[in-house]
């Protein structure tokens, strides 16, 4: 199992956020988050959000560390990328 991380630097509600994101499915990204502790609600569309403090924590756990311009086209080459306002 292999999930991405982008580095916190996303800003929104007072904090900055990471994405978490997988290449392979959706059922693989939601099986990590359920591990990390990282609770349902913080899926959008196609990828999680990630407080900064739990970056850590979260590459600790097996995620890789990528450019967020990587986290685009992992989901873009594996046919999982949900840009906003498109149909699911």
């Amino acid at each position: 199992m292999t999930v991405y991380i982008d580095p916190p630097t996303w800003p929104g509600h007072g904090r900055l956020w990471s994405h978490l994101v997988s290449d392979v499915s959706y059922d693989e990204l939601h099986l990590f988050a359920e591990e990390l502790g990282v609770p349902r609600r913080a899926f959008e569309r196609d990828h999680y959000d990630i407080p900064s403090h739990h970056y850590a924590a979260a590459v600790a756990a097996g995620a890789v560390e990528v450019r967020s311009r990587e986290v685009v086209r992992l989901l873009t080459a594996a046919g999982l990328r949900r840009p906003k306002g498109r149909a699911q």
